[in-house]
């Protein structure tokens, strides 16, 4: 159990690492979407190079932060059961919750994703508009990296549980 919790805690430090590097990205999309209202409203200009800068943006926020916010805590749950459940309760839950809903979800959506983002990089795909980025095939890439992200972080959740579970002290957060 103890090299099994090393392994959660490495992947505790992988998705906090990436999330706190990619949520740099709230300020930039921030202020790249002022940039744009500013030029569209007070000086009729537009890009959608920019524009579609903050859709990037907040695609690799969104996607690359999401199991550093299931690692905090910070996905929503049915309360009803959770929020006065003792941690035996609640162990189980995740425990179940991992191996019965996001595993399986997220091992799907990677089996899916990886040949769509394959066939986008095959192509280097790029946008449909004129004067978009020619990055389609790197957004399209966050989708298996999502995936794995989430089912990385299931397993060290999973393995939480379980030794909440086997009664070890080191598994509560």
């Amino acid at each position: 159990m103890r090299s099994a919790l090393a392994l959660a805690r490495s992947i505790d430090r992988l998705t906090a690492a990436l999330g706190r590097a990619v949520a740099w990205l709230a300020l930039a999309i921030v202020l790249m979407q002022f940039g744009l209202v500013v030029a569209r409203y007070g000086f009729s200009a537009g890009s959608v190079a920019a524009t579609e800068s903050v859709i990037y943006g907040q695609a690799f926020l969104v996607t690359l932060t999401a199991a550093w916010t299931l690692a905090a805590g910070g996905h929503v749950r049915v309360d009803i059961f959770y929020a006065d459940a003792s941690p035996r309760r609640r162990a189980l839950i995740d425990l179940f919750g991992t191996l019965l809903l996001l595993l399986p979800f997220m091992l799907t959506l990677l089996w899916l994703s990886v040949p769509y983002a394959l066939r986008a990089w095959a192509i280097l795909e790029g946008s449909q508009q004129t004067g978009g980025l020619p990055l389609v095939f790197v957004l399209k890439t966050t989708i298996p990296v999502f995936a794995l992200l989430m089912a990385l972080q299931g397993v060290a959740q999973a393995i939480r549980a379980m030794a909440t579970l086997a009664g070890s002290a080191d598994g509560a957060r």
